[in-house]
């Protein structure tokens, strides 16, 4: 049973950002099994109850299909071992100690993605700016901004950037306290250290021990109060001492729901650059670039079909190269035009394609309302969610612009951004959410037939 568990967990691991599972997933171990009773160990009370809260869904349905039974899971804090136990704080390494992060060398900073280089990042007229203003801070060019926000829709590079300024730092001073992440590991951080006591040495570890804070994805922080106060005095505590800041979002901060006006000032007190969709030209390098990564080469022919097909993002671009790649080798032949066609066929929508209007129509039945409540102001439960995963099925089933989206149910482009990440990250942990909306896929696609 004990490797039937880890087993789970890797698949979890596979399905959640890699400092979540790092934090709440990995540490959790099998205990025993008692009939229909499964018993894991969580290190604490409060990861028991965030796991309960926010992973229990994906746990049971891991173990339902793995042993192909429904069963109740328990979990129970395990005892500690003193002698096992971490020091609190690490005074050296200037790190708040939190369960299984990961680390980067013997300094305690957590680790940035090793292919996330400025040599690595694809230039071209849509992000030149943002390139050149982020490597202007990271090799400390002389300019009279402190902080950089990088703006654009996901999968277009600004985490990159980020990633990039803080490898650029520690390659000209390794000794650099640079801090990388998420804003939803901020605020986890921070409830963590709340909870146990140990809010100063948190408070500690980002005002007075940071010399370079990347803090990516800020939309995260929508409506979170207590976490946007406490970034908001770290914030001018890294100013007052002359510390660079590299914020990330989808949105712009005015545009982010429930987000105080204070620290939508602090966001944007710096140089605020933004990344647009890659030009065709920009598309075909950035395909060259991900095909060599993956030791294939493409024609000028298949490059320029995929090129013309595939705008969404880059994350698209190195999707269909993998995929090539895995079918080419799968089938044991080598990668043509006919074979290139396939794939992206897969990957956009073909001449009939689904509407806004058809997913409207689909997700109103499903969820029994009015088609004039999607469009309407009310931010009820009962139309706010089916409103966020019609924005989501939008995005995903056509190419629509963010603003023709917006139209259809009477919101702005930023509005249909967010609310369709929100059902993104929804799926990665709530698996009502991601069987409703798996099942409206699978109705958009057979409509497609």
């Amino acid at each position: 049973m004990k490797a039937i568990w880890e087993e789970i967990k890797s698949q979890i691991s596979s399905e959640l950002p890699n400092n979540t599972f790092s934090l709440w997933i990995r540490p959790i171990t099998f205990i025993e099994r008692k009939e229909k009773s499964i018993f894991l160990g969580c290190p604490n009370k409060f990861s028991r109850n965030w796991v309960t809260e926010n992973y229990m869904g994906v746990i049971q349905e891991k173990l339902a299909n793995a042993l192909s039974e429904n069963c109740d899971v328990v979990l129970k804090v395990r005892p500690v071992r003193k002698e096992a136990s971490p020091p609190a704080f690490i005074r050296d390494s200037k790190q708040l100690t939190l369960p299984n992060i990961t680390r980067k060398g013997g300094n305690g900073r957590i680790r940035l993605n090793t292919g996330f280089t400025f040599d690595r990042f694809v230039v071209g007229p849509c992000n030149e700016f943002a390139y050149s203003a982020s490597r202007a801070l990271a090799h400390g060019a002389a300019w009279n901004y402190q902080s950089l926000l990088i703006l654009s829709d996901t999968g277009l590079g600004k985490s990159h950037l980020s990633h990039a300024v803080g490898h650029a730092i520690l390659e000209q001073k390794p000794d650099s306290r640079v801090y990388y992440a998420t804003a939803e590991d901020f605020t986890n951080e921070m409830i963590f250290s709340l909870k146990n006591n140990r809010i100063e040495e948190f408070k500690n570890k980002y005002r007075r021990l940071c010399d370079v804070l990347l803090l990516d994805e800020i939309h995260f922080l929508s409506g979170k109060e207590k976490t946007q106060a406490e970034l908001g005095y770290t914030l001018d505590a890294l100013t007052n001492s002359n510390k660079n800041i590299v914020f990330t979002s989808s949105l712009p901060p005015k545009d982010i729901p429930r987000m105080s006006k204070g620290l939508s000032s602090r966001f944007t007190s710096g140089l605020v650059t933004t990344i647009s969709d890659p030009d065709y030209e920009t598309r075909v390098r950035i395909l060259t670039r991900k095909a060599s990564d993956q030791n294939i080469t493409l024609s000028e022919e298949i490059g320029d079909l995929l090129a013309r097909h595939l705008k969404r993002d880059i994350r698209q671009l190195e999707s269909v190269v993998k995929c090539l790649k895995a079918k080419s080798e799968l089938l044991n032949t080598k990668i043509d035009l006919p074979m290139a066609k396939d794939v992206v066929s897969c990957l956009v929508s073909s001449e009939w394609s689904i509407t806004p209007k058809q997913i409207q129509r689909l997700v109103c039945k499903y969820y029994k309302i009015d088609p004039d409540m999607l469009r309407s102001k009310s931010r009820k439960k009962i139309y706010a969610y089916p409103r966020s995963i019609h924005a989501y099925l939008c995005r995903c089933h056509t190419e629509e612009t963010l603003e023709n989206i917006g139209e259809t149910i009477n919101r702005s482009h930023s509005s249909v951004l967010y609310a369709s990440e929100v059902i993104a990250r929804k799926m990665e942990t709530d698996s009502k959410v991601s069987r409703e909306v798996n099942f409206l896929s699978k109705k958009l696609e057979e409509m497609k037939r």
